[in-house]
């Protein structure tokens, strides 16, 4: 059993208390909360409360999450696009459509389950058995180089570089609109959508330091072809800085309200470029993903 507890501030009163736990614990989904309620888990200065209650400033709230039964996670026989490969690391060229850890609803058929069945041990234990020599992730529709850990010292040393934004990441995006300067800087926090909490928005509030840099590689009268750069790796981070200055992500389904003139099944970005200190030789290392067949039709279809 897990037990957790805070004191609500006065930012957060007149709050139900289902969502204020969901604002203050984000890996904890507001459904499950309201399970816990309903259980008589969640209690406010002591006495157990109801899903209707609004807490008050000086409230402490506390409650009891039983501990999550894991289910087994198993190696699975499914081809990978292996990009580089050594003891350390292995950068793989994730598909289209590839959940890359397993979650409710995706037990199987992940990235993880592939890298199980290829590496066996051999991968970092740090993030713990769901999440396999796994540092950094992208989207399920997002494609392109994602690079894997084999063991827990390789693990730290890019993480680290992650936390001191020095990985090189480079991403290739299709976008709405046509952007007027050839180069530029998007700078605005990245937080949860308050209204949406399956969604990412730029939040000022309580959004954290997100900035990707983008260059024009292409203009059309209704599109553009850019190339981001990442200084930050927040959720959603290009999706969500695309389209808060009115470029959103040509079939980005969350995002964006606006058609796509093809079936995109997601959102056109890649992960094309990224670069690393690799972990034992102290030398940098670039991996390339080559643009998907999708990517390519879609150029040629804006771009005639």
């Amino acid at each position: 059993m897990n037990e957790y507890h805070f004191l609500c501030e006065e930012d957060i009163i007149d709050t139900r208390i289902d969502r204020c736990i969901a604002d203050m614990y984000e890996d904890i989904s507001r459904s499950y909360i309201q399970k816990l309620i309903k259980d008589g888990l969640v209690s406010v200065n002591g006495k157990v409360c109801k899903a209707s209650y609004r807490v008050s400033q000086g409230d402490m709230v506390s409650f009891t999450a039983p501990d999550a039964v894991l289910p087994d996670i198993l190696p699975e026989n499914i081809p990978l696009d292996i990009l580089y490969e050594d003891d350390d690391v292995i950068v793989i060229n994730k598909p289209k459509g590839m959940v890359v850890h397993p979650a409710p609803g995706h037990y199987t058929g992940t990235l993880v389950n592939a890298l199980m069945f290829h590496c066996g041990a051999e991968l970092s234990g740090i993030n713990g058995v769901m999440r396999p020599g796994i540092v950094h992730r992208i989207d399920m529709d997002t494609t392109g180089s994602l690079l894997v850990c084999k063991n827990d010292r390789s693990h730290l040393a890019i993480a680290k570089q992650l936390k001191e934004h020095t990985i090189n990441r480079v991403y290739t995006a299709l976008v709405h609109g046509v952007l007027k300067d050839d180069e530029g800087r998007i700078d605005a926090p990245v937080g949860r959508d308050e209204k949406d909490r399956k969604k990412m928005c730029v939040n000022r509030k309580n959004g954290k330091e997100a900035i990707t840099n983008y260059r024009v590689l292409k203009r059309s009268d209704k599109y553009t072809l850019i190339e981001c750069r990442l200084e930050t790796g927040r959720t959603h981070q290009i999706r969500v800085h695309l389209s808060s200055i009115g470029h959103p992500l040509v079939g980005d389904e969350v995002y964006c309200r606006i058609k796509p003139p093809v079936k995109t099944n997601g959102q056109a970005l890649h992960a094309g470029t990224i670069g690393f200190i690799h972990p034992s030789s102290g030398k940098y290392v670039e991996v390339t993903a080559p643009l998907p067949a999708y990517f390519k039709g879609l150029l040629a279809h804006v771009f005639p």
